[in-house]
């Protein structure tokens, strides 16, 4: 069965977001069918650092990307998703 790999770049709502809490909710808040690949941090402007989530999740799932990102936007942290890429592999 393919998959789908997501990556996100999350800014958190604010400079002074704990980037490792927020990791761990982030793996919290995922639907069950999804499991984190990886993060990486980019650094944006003052101070502010950007996580970059990679997330995979099954391509046979109706409906399973915008259910991943519903469950993002509700980690009050976080105050912007945007999608950078979406691959899909076997």
């Amino acid at each position: 069965m393919a998959k789908i790999l997501i990556s996100y770049k999350i800014l958190p709502r604010e400079v002074t977001v704990d980037l490792e809490r927020l990791k761990q909710k982030i793996r919290k808040k995922l639907p069950e069918y999804s499991s984190v690949h990886g993060f990486a941090e980019e650094p944006i402007a003052y101070g502010l650092t950007a996580l970059i989530a990679h997330i995979i999740i099954p391509e046979d799932k109706p409906g399973g990307l915008d259910e991943l990102e519903r469950a993002l936007q509700k980690i009050s942290d976080i105050s912007q998703i945007e999608t950078l890429t979406v691959h899909r592999f076997s």
